[in-house]
């Protein structure tokens, strides 16, 4: 805090003239600038001497973060999410870009004025929000976009996919229905909910059943919805047992659905171990692990 700040400044100047406290820390910054490992001077003071021709202080602005080097890259930017939205165009890129930059508001009014402009509501879904999830998957994948990037892009898609079903006077063909589930005892479904968003964002039907789900529930909703497919998560160790219970009541109640599986604490040599058909490390690789095994 600022007492704790203070106090070091007041020793500081008490130990150490202003003078000597400076050579000294321009001495880092410039042995960090230029790469100079400062432990393996011998002559320290001949250093410090030298510290008088220290010309280039922009690079140790830049170093520091005192200065941005360049204009920061913005999201659509990037290489890959330029290849993405490469084939869409006007009011098609305006609506991915609103679901890149998470901004539900804005996709609403957009979607909204597309539909009244005589766009066809399907091809807003497929090639422009569902453009815009794209590029999303693909920063979360590089590490660039986080769970809350995520979850902005994911609200503001399927706000305007409700609006373009709303003029459809129903839903949108999907690719398949996929049960999704957190496992019995298990109160954690923020990946659950992740694997949910990424399924509708790439054109499938998932079946949520939200957390702490039964085994029985599950196999249930295999007999209701004739899925192609289910997905089980768990983020504790001391519920993901419970997967195995899943995959074997499936199995025993003649579900022919696969099941794959994933979660924190989840690896592929368990998912092997109790029989799923799959594991997956997160919800943008779950999506191309069932389209991988729906081929």
């Amino acid at each position: 805090g600022k007492d704790y700040v203070a106090e070091f400044k007041r020793v500081m100047e008490e130990m150490v003239s202003t003078e000597q406290y400076t050579t000294w820390w321009e001495t880092i910054l410039y042995a960090r600038c230029y790469d100079i490992d400062i432990h393996t001077i011998d002559a320290a003071p001949y250093f410090w001497s030298e510290i008088d021709y220290i010309e280039d202080y922009e690079k140790i602005a830049i170093r520091y973060n005192v200065k941005i080097e360049g204009p920061a890259l913005k999201p659509e930017d990037d290489p890959e999410v330029v290849d993405i939205l490469s084939a869409t165009e006007g009011i098609k890129n305006t609506l991915a870009l609103d679901v890149l930059y998470g901004d539900k508001e804005k996709t609403d009014e957009d979607v909204a004025a597309a539909i009244d402009s005589g766009e066809d509501p399907i091809d807003l879904i497929n090639n422009a929000l569902m453009k815009g999830m794209d590029a999303v998957s693909a920063l979360y994948t590089k590490g660039e976009y986080f769970l809350p990037d995520l979850m902005l892009a994911g609200d503001a898609m399927m706000s305007g996919v409700a609006i373009c079903e709303e003029k459809l006077g129903h839903k949108a063909d999907s690719k398949a229905k996929i049960v999704c589930c957190a496992v019995e005892g298990d109160p954690h479904d923020i990946g659950k909910n992740l694997i949910v968003m990424f399924l509708n964002a790439n054109g499938y039907e998932p079946i949520d059943l939200g957390r702490d789900v039964p085994h029985a529930d599950v196999v249930a909703a295999f007999k209701e919805h004739q899925p192609a497919m289910a997905t089980a998560t768990a983020l504790m160790t001391t519920t993901m047992m419970r997967m195995k219970d899943v995959v074997e009541l499936c199995k025993k109640k003649g579900c022919n659905s696969k099941v794959i599986i994933g979660g924190a604490c989840i690896t592929p040599s368990f998912a092997e171990e109790i029989g799923a058909d799959g594991y997956s490390k997160d919800a943008a690789d779950c999506v191309k692990l069932v389209e991988k095994l729906l081929r």
